[in-house]
């Protein structure tokens, strides 16, 4: 796995960002009023203490998906477990970038559960009573994520102040769930 590294100042960025309207935001029409302001730029950085991989990207310039890009993004979020790689969902991407920047922290994100085969899924649900048994994460669409310089509860209200997809909050496990299904919430 290549990691892709850029030098773009914190600075820069903010600068971009502040310098593009909602109309930008290509996913959904009006749920990713979260990306206002998010500019001409998204970035995604993410380590897997899983498979020892980082990724450092931007995914997004001017309006458009980086296809190599994202393709790196479907790598590192592959089933680790059956060496499965699906496309994940553009939306969930810019959800977790979203949630991140609100987050106003440089750490990044450790990526827990990206994408999962049926049958990963269903060792997970045998070993736990929190793995949905139509789990978001089979279609690409769903993240579990955890940052150690911010609460879950924080992680949580980041993600749901995004109002475009499912969070659960894993207080006892130390960890977000967020995904671009239908608006709503759950956890303790």
């Amino acid at each position: 796995m290549t990691k892709t590294t850029t030098s773009i100042t914190r600075r820069g960025l903010l600068g971009a960002f502040a310098a593009t309207t909602l109309a930008a935001a290509p996913t959904y029409s009006r749920a990713f009023g979260f990306l206002r302001g998010a500019g001409d730029i998204r970035r995604i950085s993410m380590y897997s203490g899983r498979t020892g991989e980082s990724i450092d990207t931007i995914y997004w310039i001017e309006g458009e998906y980086i296809t190599e890009a994202l393709k790196e993004i479907n790598f590192f979020m592959r089933d680790w477990r059956e060496d499965a790689v699906t496309t994940m969902d553009p939306r969930t991407i810019d959800i977790v970038t979203a949630a991140h920047r609100l987050l106003d922290t440089d750490e990044p994100y450790m990526l827990l559960s990206g994408y999962r085969t049926p049958k990963t899924n269903a060792m997970l649900r045998r070993r736990s009573g929190g793995v949905a048994k139509n789990s978001l994460h089979m279609n690409g669409e769903a993240n579990d994520l955890r940052l150690n310089s911010r609460s879950v509860d924080q992680m949580f209200k980041a993600a749901m102040a995004c109002r475009a997809g499912g969070v659960g909050k894993y207080s006892r496990s130390n960890f977000v769930h967020m995904d671009c299904g239908a608006v709503r919430s759950w956890g303790s």
